[in-house]
This record gives C-alpha cells, structure tokens and sequence, in this order.
C-alpha cells in the first residue's frame, strides 16, 4: 500500500523535507501497532477463546496445562513479532541503513519469544505427567530443569550469532576454552544434575517420601526434588531445603519401606523394678490362673515343672532348688499373648516380648512388634493402648515399674524420719 500521500500532504502544509522524513515514518509504524494491535485483539478474543473452550471440552487434560502456561498466548506474540519483522523494510524506507539493526533486535526477541514457548510447552508435559500415577512420585521438575539449561544454551549460542555474525563454532570454541570457569560457576548445578539422575535411577527418594536427614534439620515429606535442591516439609510444617547432591553424599533414613511394608514398629520396653521379682507360691499362682489367657499356660508349666521336680528329686522345702514359676516370666508370657490377640498388632511380621540386660532403672521387658496400620495417629493409639493396659495389669503380678524418687517421695522421707526423731 502507498503512504506516499502523506509526504505530499505535509509538504503542502509547508513542512520542511528533512522533519517530513520523520513524520512519514511515525505515521507508518503507528499503522503499523494499530494494525498488529487489532490482529492481536482478533487472537485473543476470537482464537484464544476457542482454543480455550476446544480444551474444557476435550477428554485430555494436556491442554488444558498448555492454555495454563500461556502457550497459546506466546504464540500469538511470536506471530506478531514474525509479521512486525516482514514490514520493518516498508516501514523504514527512509531509513534503508537502519533496517539491519532493527532487523537483529526483532529476531532476538523472536529468540526470547521461542524460548518461552518451549518452556511453557516443557512445563505443560511435566504439569500433565505429575498426574499420572507411575510418574507421581519421579523428580520431573529436575528434568524440566535439566532441559531449560539445555534451551538456555542454545538460545546463547544462536544469540552470539545473531550479535556478531560469526559462526556458532566460535562461540563454542571460547566456551571450550572456558570451560574451567564453566565449571566452577555451574558446578553446583553440575552435582546437582549428576544427583538428580543417580536420585532417580538407584529410585533413593521419591515425591511424598518420609525422609530423615538430622545433620539439616530436616524430618518430613519430600515435596519437591528439583535440579539443585530437594525440599522436605517438616512436621511442624516448616520447609527445610536440601542440595540434591546431598541426598548422594550424606546419609539420611527414608521411611517409604516401612509404608510400604503396612507395618509400623513399636520398640519399647517396661523397666521392672528387680527388687519386685521373685517366685510364687501356690496361692498366687492360682489367683493368677483366673486370667483367662494365661490359665491353659499355667496348667501346662505346672505339670512340666512338677514332672521336672519329682524327676530330679528336688527338695521343695526351699523355692530355689528344681523349677519355679516366677512372677516376672508369668507377666511375659502374658504380654506375648495380650500383643498376639490384639488386632491391632500384624502377627505375620517380627513379634518379641524379650527381657534386655538390667541396668541400674530395672530389668527392661522390651516389646518388639509392628501395628498394622502405618498411619501415625493410629500408630500412637495402638501402643498407648498396649502400654495403658500392661502399666494397670503389672501390679496383679506383685511387679513394680521402676520410678526415680520424686519430689513427694523425699519430702515424704525426710518428714518421717523427723517424726521418728520426735518420737
């Protein structure tokens, strides 16, 4: 189309040649964004719109993240900027010198705009593998990650081109040059890159994980694992960030075996008070045989140990000489099978009631077994429920847990013994 008339008009109105020049070309680029302005209201109304409603009707969710990470909307910048480049010589036909230099500042923000394309094209698939099932728990966002680098370098090299005009083996020269610098500047993103990959290969952590690593604080779910940091929310809801490379060259305890495993273990011991333990007489072993789930115990023990006795000639006239019942093992035996009928204890996996070595607190009767749920509040019910009943029950055994003397326990002391001296 021919502006030419608006040189004309000028030059009638009297205005001088050389500012005319630059009238004229005002005139043409404010056509111009006038025009580009409307192509890019027509695409945003008319195409994105469309785009957006063939997306909530469409059975896949792929497009639904490209419209969400605006792909559709680079595009149209970048189809804009392709046809703004196509009139830049009708535009600056007054200024035929400096359409080259236009020319190079249209085709980098072309770069840039192409960038942003695959970058959000990048975030789109990463968005819709995350909501698949075999994908859920894998470090995407490192890969993401390791691609943006991947596009950014691409991007510097064609950017060196544009800018000098050389060939991009010159750049690739210097940079080989330079790689020393390279690597001390990237070199966390390097460990990083090298972790992420040996992270997901060896399948170390995965999204969701409980991990325990107490050299940085961190204890609760992974969240997040990208190229240079992996990030764990902590139970207190708090987040603890952790370089990836880390994950390689520390250690830390992950927890996902034992969900896995739908067991969650209970290692916890009762400290029986030692001066308590001794033998039991006739009477007590009958009271005792009244619970139900150690009377079959008890008939069987006492006939092999009476057999055992009358066998060996035992003299019964002193407890200690052939076998005895005992208070402390009739309360084992009778942990062993209160855990082993309760269902919230899984009988298929390791089950202990086992004595440990006393100490200067007591004799340790340690329970080792695994709940049959993984879930942490129904975790800590279980075992408060276990060790509620067992606390009560110990006393009809004639056992005592081991307590530290408290503040009453003293001042009890101190003012009998000045009762006495009173006295």
């Amino acid at each position: 189309m021919d502006f030419n008339w608006s040189k004309e008009l000028l030059l009638n109105w009297g205005v001088a040649e050389d500012l005319v020049i630059w009238i004229h070309t005002g005139i043409l680029f404010f056509i111009a964004f006038i025009f580009l302005y409307i192509i890019d209201l027509i695409f945003r109304l008319v195409v994105l719109r469309s785009i957006l409603r063939m997306a909530k009707r469409s059975s896949t969710k792929f497009d639904d993240y490209l419209v969400a990470n605006k792909t559709f909307v680079y595009i149209s910048r970048l189809i804009l900027l392709i046809i703004f480049k196509n009139l830049l010589p009708s535009l600056l036909t007054d200024f035929s010198d400096s359409v080259h230099f236009w020319t190079t500042v249209t085709d980098i923000l072309l770069l840039f705009s192409w960038y942003l394309i695959f970058k959000s094209i990048l975030r789109s698939i990463k968005d819709h593998l995350s909501t698949k099932e075999g994908f859920k728990d894998k470090p995407l966002g490192s890969y993401v990650q390791v691609a943006d680098i991947v596009l950014i370098f691409v991007l510097a090299i064609i950017l060196f081109t544009l800018l000098t005009g050389q060939n991009p083996w010159t750049f690739l020269t210097a940079l080989g040059a330079a790689s020393a610098v390279a690597m001390l500047v990237f070199k966390d993103t390097i460990l990083g890159f090298v972790a992420s990959i040996q992270v997901s290969v060896n399948d170390m952590v995965r999204i969701g994980d409980w991990i325990e690593m107490p050299k940085y604080n961190a204890d609760g779910d992974v969240i997040e694992i990208n190229l240079n940091t992996v990030k764990v929310q902590n139970w207190d809801k708090t987040i603890t960030t952790v370089p990836t490379h880390y994950l390689v060259t520390d250690s830390f305890k992950n927890w996902r075996g034992m969900h896995e495993s739908g067991g969650r273990r209970i290692k916890r011991a009762i400290k029986i008070k030692i001066s308590s333990i001794r033998y039991l007489n006739g009477q007590e072993i009958e009271e005792l045989k009244k619970i139900q789930l150690l009377a079959p115990y008890i008939e069987e023990r006492k006939q092999e140990i009476e057999q055992f006795n009358q066998k060996t000639g035992a003299d019964r006239s002193m407890p200690v000489n052939g076998r005895n019942l005992t208070n402390v093992g009739l309360f084992r035996e009778y942990v062993n099978r209160y855990v082993r009928n309760n269902p919230n204890i899984r009988q298929d996996m390791t089950l202990l009631v086992r004595q440990l070595a006393p100490d200067q607190h007591g004799l340790p009767l340690e329970l080792y077994m695994f709940t049959s749920n993984t879930k942490w509040a129904f975790y800590e019910n279980a075992m408060s429920d276990i060790f509620d009943h067992l606390f009560a029950a110990i006393k009809y055994f004639g056992l005592e847990v081991f307590e530290a003397p408290a503040s009453d326990d003293v001042r009890g002391l101190i003012i009998g013994k000045s009762n006495q001296q009173q006295n």
